[in-house]
């Protein structure tokens, strides 16, 4: 098997794009013998820059899907496309025409609405004489087979007025000199298949087998775009999702190995996915629901590699005991510093939280219990001995354990959420701690 993902570099990799990039991966690597290409489709040239190249190179090696050779770049083939215009010419299975749009819609509405066929001319486009009888058959492994109608087929524009090839000639020429076998991409190109089908019997080749992909929507069933959240492969990685994670997701996204599993690794989705078990229904990307995966993800790195990871995100170093008290609270990577940034700087300045917990009118007593509980903590300052201390000021107090441990935890990180509370305040320290809850409650009495 031989397949191949065909990005055209107009902008970043869209979700859609980066689960038929996943899809045609998991066939190559998990078939021995089998290969994957990568074609940037690059013709248009305005849109086509070198950035969005690379960001499309960037996405791939994110999510950690390689392919074999050097990257074929579509402009570059332009003269072997062009020869494969004349020599269609030549054969007799192709001709020049000078009609426009306005004559092709003239011509249908004389004949039927039937496709167009147009009379040879010595300039203007290249057109493909399609058959006026019969049916382009096309099989498509997920979605049936499907006989188009020829007679209602315009004869195809495959070349310009100018000699450039449009993309259905130089997608079916490139694909055929590649060796794909299999080419498997979204459904919004299977109306573009019997075209495909025409143009490679025209040359005399032999048809690929073909698989389009459902359609993505969001939620709200409509088509995916920015407004359901990330919308990018890059979005998703800068918002601190896991690689693994995203691949896992997008796999499920069309296909399933069966009605209970629902976590794989990569090994496991190498060996197991097949075109034969992907719906012809539309998905839905959800990012709630990944979200939802990325966390158990996280839950289950071990603490050495989600530290290292956060450290280079982060550009700090020592962060493990923070990571240690924070894994269990976070779904994703962008989750972790707020919840440790008081770990290492200043609290956060939270005016609501000062309002509703630090006020003159609040928290003084509860802060004045906790302070006295944790000046007089004898011995090492741990999380057990800090939590047993709090505990016994609680009772003491009266009060309810929330009256007491939320003014502490604004206090000390300036936020109403953090991990644990007794293990923020061993974190922090003794002497940090100590003097956090002095400056909120010299706040309180200046206010």
């Amino acid at each position: 098997m031989r397949v191949r993902f065909a990005p055209s570099p107009t902008g970043a990799l869209h979700i859609g794009g980066a689960r038929t990039a996943l899809y045609n991966w998991l066939l190559a690597r998990g078939r021995e013998g089998s290969e994957l290409v990568l074609r940037i489709e690059d013709t248009d040239l305005e849109r086509s820059t070198p950035e969005n190249v690379e960001q499309i190179f960037e996405a791939l090696c994110w999510l950690g899907l390689d392919w074999d050779g050097d990257p074929v770049f579509q402009s570059e083939r332009s003269d072997r496309h062009a020869e494969v215009v004349e020599r269609l010419l030549a054969d007799g299975h192709a001709y020049r025409s000078t009609a426009g749009a306005e004559e092709v819609r003239a011509y249908k509405a004389a004949h039927g609405n039937r496709g167009f066929r147009g009379e040879e001319e010595e300039a203007g486009a290249v057109r493909l004489r399609v058959p006026a009888e019969g049916q382009t058959v096309v099989n498509d492994v997920v979605l049936g087979e499907t006989a188009f109608e020829n007679a209602l087929q315009d004869d195809l524009v495959i070349a310009r007025a100018d000699g450039t090839p449009v993309y259905h000639l130089a997608v079916v020429v490139d694909d055929h000199d590649a060796g794909i076998t299999h080419v498997v991409r979204g459904a919004d190109h299977y109306s573009n298949t019997p075209k495909h089908v025409l143009i490679g019997q025209a040359m005399g080749i032999e048809t690929p087998v073909y698989a389009h992909l459902p359609l993505l929507l969001g939620p709200d069933g409509k088509k995916l775009s920015k407004r359901h959240g990330a919308a990018s492969v890059q979005e998703l990685r800068d918002r601190g999702y896991l690689p693994e994670a995203v691949r896992n997701y997008l796999a499920l996204l069309g296909w399933g190995y069966d009605e209970e599993t629902t976590f794989f690794t990569t090994e496991e989705l190498q060996r197991l996915f097949s075109l034969e078990k992907v719906s012809r229904s539309p998905a839905v990307f959800d990012e709630q629901k990944l979200r939802w995966m990325n966390g158990r993800y996280l839950r289950e790195l071990p603490a050495a590699e989600l530290t290292a990871r956060l450290e280079d995100r982060t550009g700090r170093s020592g962060l493990a005991d923070a990571v240690a008290i924070t894994q269990d609270k976070i779904s994703t990577l962008d989750e972790f510093w707020p919840l440790a940034r008081s770990f290492f700087d200043a609290p956060a300045d939270d005016p609501a939280a000062r309002e509703r917990f630090l006020a003159p009118e609040a928290g003084g007593e509860a802060l004045r219990a906790a302070r006295d509980a944790l000046s007089a903590l004898p011995g090492p300052w741990t999380g057990d001995a800090v939590e047993a201390a709090l505990r016994a000021a609680v009772e003491r107090s009266g009060m309810k354990a929330k009256q007491v441990f939320q003014p502490l935890r604004v206090a000390l990180t300036g936020s109403t959420v953090s991990p644990g509370i007794f293990e923020t305040v061993a974190l922090i320290g003794r002497e940090r701690a100590l003097d956090r809850i002095d400056a909120a409650l010299d706040a309180r009495r200046v206010a």
